[in-house]
């Protein structure tokens, strides 16, 4: 399982520098469109991060889709993470509560 990084290139840049190498830049919406759905459907993407305020910009049914993904498990960096805590999140795709 790999982790996957999509948003502007500030925000991918500290990911790629500590060795994360499925990094995409996506610097307008259909440029971040198209790397989520290419994420989505790599079955090597385990953990598929983004930007909190990308995660706003997107459409409704594919922000639900990401929200309600299990594998790849979807984490929003930055701002007021909407939807699911990081534990929960967790809980979810590995099936056990880890801080218990």
């Amino acid at each position: 399982m790999e982790i996957a990084v999509i948003g502007n290139s500030e925000f991918i840049l500290g990911f790629r520098l500590a060795g994360i190498r499925k990094t995409y830049a996506a610097e307008n919406d259909e440029k971040l469109n198209e790397c989520i759905t290419s994420a989505l459907s790599d079955g090597q993407v385990g953990i598929l991060v983004l930007n909190s305020s990308d995660m706003e910009r997107l459409p409704r049914r594919l922000r639900t889709t990401l929200e309600n993904s299990v594998k790849p498990t979807v984490i929003a960096l930055g701002g007021e993470e909407g939807g699911l805590s990081m534990r929960e999140k967790i809980k979810r795709s590995v099936g056990v509560d880890l801080w218990k």
